[in-house]
């Protein structure tokens, strides 16, 4: 664990393991606010996933950022909300944003910008200050916002709130990116065996969801 926050701090990515009985996917996991065009690239091709951004759930509140799903029911579209999931009881869906000063929203540049604003805004919130997320962002764009859940560790278990305690734990601000660890040849999520060898190839820190039970209270 302490080598993962310390490379977190220094702008590297940590591999994130949750269960096998859950997602048993791995996560690629930055620093939201450490992320440029380069982080977005090897998220990209080395990962392959969605990039998206986790927020602390008291940012996601007073930035007005709800979950999808309850989004979905408001407006009558009960039939598509994700009652069914194998692996939980929701997703951490919030909504998709592009930063107003991008063109189209996916390039590297255009993605990496959005990323650190979204950990300003954070930032800014959590500090005691105000943002206007509306006027910095627009909906729908390219890059996913999950919010944790309202009792973190100890209300769900899953990448969005193992990496946003990682950012606690290293002292940064609760914003991450996570990105799913995919495979080119089976089509089907990267497994556990070669995600831990990309690690050791990459001079990486791999974690598991067991690592996290300290944090949970």
């Amino acid at each position: 664990m302490t080598e993962a926050l310390e490379d977190l701090r220094d702008g590297k990515p940590v591999l994130v393991h949750d269960f096998e009985d859950r997602e048993n996917e791995v996560d690629m996991v930055y620093l939201a606010g450490e992320v440029t065009h380069d982080k977005v690239a090897r998220l990209r091709n080395d990962a392959g996933g969605l990039v998206c951004v986790a927020v602390h759930p008291d940012a996601a509140r007073r930035l007005g950022l709800g979950y999808m799903s309850d989004k979905l029911a408001k407006a009558g579209d009960e039939r598509l909300v994700d009652a069914d999931l194998g692996y939980d009881d929701r997703s951490s869906f919030s909504t998709w944003v592009n930063h107003r000063s991008t063109r189209t929203g996916v390039t590297d540049n255009d993605r990496a910008k959005t990323v650190r604003r979204i950990a300003d805004a954070v930032e800014t919130v959590l500090a005691g200050g105000v943002f206007d997320f509306p006027s910095e962002f627009r909906a729908p764009g390219h890059v996913a916002v999950l919010r944790g859940h309202d009792d973190l560790l100890d209300g769900r278990q899953g990448h969005t709130e193992m990496s946003l305690a990682l950012a606690d734990e290293a002292g940064e601000v609760p914003a991450t990116v996570v990105c799913e660890m995919l495979d080119d040849e089976t089509g089907d999520a990267m497994t556990v065996d070669d995600a831990r060898r990309y690690a050791d190839e990459n001079d990486l820190a791999f974690l598991t969801g067991e690592g996290f039970a300290r944090l949970v209270h």
